[in-house]
């Protein structure tokens, strides 16, 4: 119930009743509307200027969180390039030195990923951070190719060590029979005193004197080319192609223990010393061919030598004496 209002009337001296007009009451109204609807106004604009709504809160911590994931992909792609140029690095100055072969052309190296329309769909896109995904896109693709581009240079490295690996088992770098006391030199390469011609000849390998039976070792790996049995000449006789260039021959032999084909190893005993064909004592005359021409074969002698022993057995092989054979 609506309370009732005086005011007190000085001409009749009496307290009269307030009569209030629906007109009155409407302006109240929308005079009080207005005051509460101006008032709620600046209460939202005061609350979203210096308040987030939660959608904001929500958007605001989702860029947050991609900005962060963004900065460490950078980082990953910064670290990545740093270890790929190690590799590029240790690829061309350590082993492709090692191995003999020339390094990479850096021009192959950081060469182009694509062409002009390799990311046009990606530039036509309308999104914020387009040019920092690009720029990762193209830094990724990058290292894809220089990643490529690597492992392609290790299998090339691969074939090349296994070559070198073959190549040092087919140099004959040992001694053909048992020599830790350098005393079975006989004779070295050179013009020396034919036994039975009594006439200075080219002496074309090396003769160790040794008892008859004595193991004669293939000084590398390869395949039995030959094997000869002559009453005359280099008796028997085994020839080793090596490979990459190298044969070795045996002479004046007294058996054999492997055959025509056969492969063997350095090392391994392809038969013993005998006095067979044109020869004046027990012993094996060892020649080594390079590129079909004869070549001294005490150069040869390094893998069971030191180089006190070594530069030894140069010396007795430089003696101009009598071979005891062909």
């Amino acid at each position: 119930m609506a309370r009732i209002k005086y005011y007190y009337d000085t001409e009749t001296c009496k307290y009269e009743r307030i009569k209030v007009r629906t007109q009155d009451v409407i302006w109240n109204f929308l005079g009080l509307a207005s005051l509460v609807l101006i008032a709620s106004i600046g209460i939202v604009f005061l609350f979203f200027t210096y308040f987030e709504s939660p959608n904001e809160v929500r958007l605001h911590n989702e860029l947050e969180e991609k900005d962060h994931y963004l900065s460490l992909l950078e980082n990953e792609i910064d670290q990545l390039k740093n270890v790929q140029e190690a590799l590029e690095y240790r690829d061309d100055k350590v082993y492709r030195s090692v191995l003999g072969a020339e390094p990479i052309d850096p021009s192959i190296r950081d060469a182009g990923i694509g062409g002009t329309d390799r990311y046009q769909d990606l530039k036509r896109k309308d999104f914020n951070d387009k040019e920092v995904i690009l720029e990762l896109t193209t830094d990724v693709d990058r290292l894809r190719r220089k990643m490529y581009i690597q492992s392609k240079s290790y299998d090339e490295l691969a074939e090349l060590a296994e070559d070198k690996a073959k190549m040092y088992s087919a140099i004959p770098a040992i001694q053909p029979v048992s020599n830790k006391e350098l005393i079975r030199l006989a004779s070295g390469y050179g013009y020396r005193m034919h036994p039975v011609y009594k006439v200075k000849k080219l002496h074309t390998g090396i003769d160790f004197s040794a008892p008859l039976g004595t193991p004669i070792y293939a000084t590398a790996d390869g395949r039995v080319e030959r094997t000869q049995v002559r009453f005359s000449g280099y008796g028997k006789l085994i020839e080793i192609d090596h490979g990459f260039g190298y044969k070795t021959r045996y002479a004046h032999m007294n058996e054999f223990t492997v055959h025509e084909g056969q492969m063997v190893k350095r090392g391994q005993i392809i038969g013993y010393v005998g006095n067979s064909g044109m020869s004046t004592a027990p012993h094996l005359h060892y020649e080594v061919y390079k590129n079909g021409k004869h070549i001294n074969p005490v150069h040869y002698f390094f893998n069971d030598l030191n180089s006190e022993d070594y530069e030894k057995i140069i010396e007795l092989a430089s003696i101009e004496n009598q071979s005891l054979g062909m």
